[in-house]
């Protein structure tokens, strides 16, 4: 059996790490794994405070979804895209279930990058316009549409991206100076109005769609009030836009909804994008669905969008029984009442450690930024760039903890598992706590 060193350096030699220089690349090994925890391979423990990459929603190893995925291989291990399974057509009935508004029909993707590039496709093909309005301060993949779409840093260095993108201004209370001596809803109807100077100045009549996240993930968990998504919704009603509403990380629970737009009820989506917690990661699988309205267009026009996995049996099944994983266990009401608990523990944290400048979130999907100092807010670690000291020094401490979580720039994400319990909360909480404790000197209050 390999060592873990053995592992790593195998790793290391003969594979490529996202995001990072590989000589900076120190990863964790993965042997086994179960509910919101996984081991490495010298047996330590981690409390999985991220959920991976915020998609593993029911927790790790659920049996039910594994017997579905072991069972289904032993029929069917591939069909191509333009073949009809019964598991396919189980999974689009129990999406149009739970879809909010109009959503009725899923073209099946890979995941959740390239669920964006396929709905920017269809809103230009359905409106025959091109320009897609999206925000500065969100993440909707990284393939060369998807990531010139969004608006994380790392998208830099790849040249000037897809053509037709405009990025706009974010409702972000905590540092816009738009919210200034105002109200966060007076400061997002402001923000929502800069959005409709930008389309009149764009022209109406060559903008497809708006692109938004419907509760902001990667970047920060960047979310405004009813306010600015009605006034978004009545924007593009008037202007003749559609709404495009990535859900890929905010979708399944993770909210404490099934989708954070239902946060907004009044709003609707014309086309959704999905991914992560589709299938909790077990299979990758992501999805483009689209309204009533567009999917008739595509009725009698063609849809000239194709992926060799489309579809993919293995992921049909994995999604099928995901969703009866969520309904069976009632999550997304566990996720909401748990994302109760996990708030009032990091507003615990807050009283005690004058670092953390603001709480943001809903349900088991929360993140802390931290300051030098609170009043003049400044960041613990810059939006462009690497890790300041106090940053390196959490993101270490957590690591050694039994931690593994996202920290980026100067924030911490706090999104585990949907099936996490109060007293998994609170020991994942008491880890962020000491490694807090190690920084608390650099406040500079």
């Amino acid at each position: 059996m390999s060592t873990t060193a053995d592992i790593i350096r195998a790793n290391k030699e003969h594979t490529i790490a996202s995001w990072t220089a590989q000589n900076a690349w120190n990863p964790i090994t993965m042997d086994h794994a179960e509910g919101v925890y996984f081991w490495d391979t010298d047996g330590k423990r981690y409390i999985d405070w991220s959920s991976q990459l915020v998609n593993v929603n029911i927790g790790h190893s659920h049996p039910h979804v594994i017997k579905a995925i072991q069972e289904h291989i032993a029929r069917i291990s591939y069909a191509f895209p333009s073949i009809a399974t019964e598991a396919r057509g189980r999974l689009g009935e129990l999406l149009s279930e739970i879809m909010p508004g109009k959503l009725s029909k899923a073209f099946f993707t890979n995941g959740g990058t390239d669920a964006i590039e396929n709905a920017i496709k269809a809103a230009r093909l359905f409106t025959g316009k091109q320009k897609i309005l999206a925000r500065y301060r969100s993440y909707h993949g990284a393939t060369f549409g998807a990531a010139t779409a969004g608006g994380d840093p790392r998208r830099h260095g790849h040249g000037p991206g897809i053509p037709d993108i405009i990025h706009l201004p974010d409702p972000y209370a905590y540092r816009s100076p738009v919210y200034r001596g105002r109200t966060q809803e007076e400061g997002d109807l402001i923000m929502a109005d800069m959005v409709e100077e930008i389309i009149l100045m764009e022209d109406p009549k060559l903008c497809a769609a708006i692109l938004l996240e419907g509760y902001s993930g990667t970047s920060g968990v960047l979310q405004p009030t009813e306010v600015y998504w009605n006034r978004i919704g009545e924007l593009c009603k008037k202007y003749g836009l559609l709404l495009i509403v990535d859900e890929v990380m905010s979708g399944f629970g993770r909210t404490g909804e099934w989708f954070g737009i239902n946060h907004y009820p009044a709003v609707e989506a014309d086309i959704m994008a999905v991914a992560k917690g589709i299938t909790s990661g077990y299979v990758p699988l992501g999805a483009a669905i689209l309204s009533e309205e567009i999917s008739a267009y595509f009725n009698d026009h063609p849809f000239s969008m194709g992926l060799t996995y489309s579809a993919h049996p293995l992921a049909m099944a994995a999604g099928v029984a995901t969703i009866e994983v969520y309904h069976q266990e009632n999550l997304i009401e566990h996720s909401r009442e748990m994302g109760k608990v996990l708030r009032r523990g990091l507003m615990d944290l807050a009283e005690k450690h004058p670092l953390i400048g603001d709480i943001r979130g809903a349900g088991c999907h929360q993140v802390i930024e931290l300051v030098k100092n609170r009043d003049t807010r400044e960041p613990l670690s810059p939006w462009v760039g690497g890790f300041t000291e106090p940053m390196a020094i959490v993101n270490k401490t957590l690591r050694e903890e039994g931690m593994s979580t996202f920290v980026r720039w100067n924030m911490i994400f706090n999104c585990p598992p949907l099936v996490v319990t109060e007293a998994q909360i609170k020991e994942g909480l008491d880890i962020i706590d000491h490694a807090l404790t190690k920084i608390d000197s650099y406040y500079e209050g």
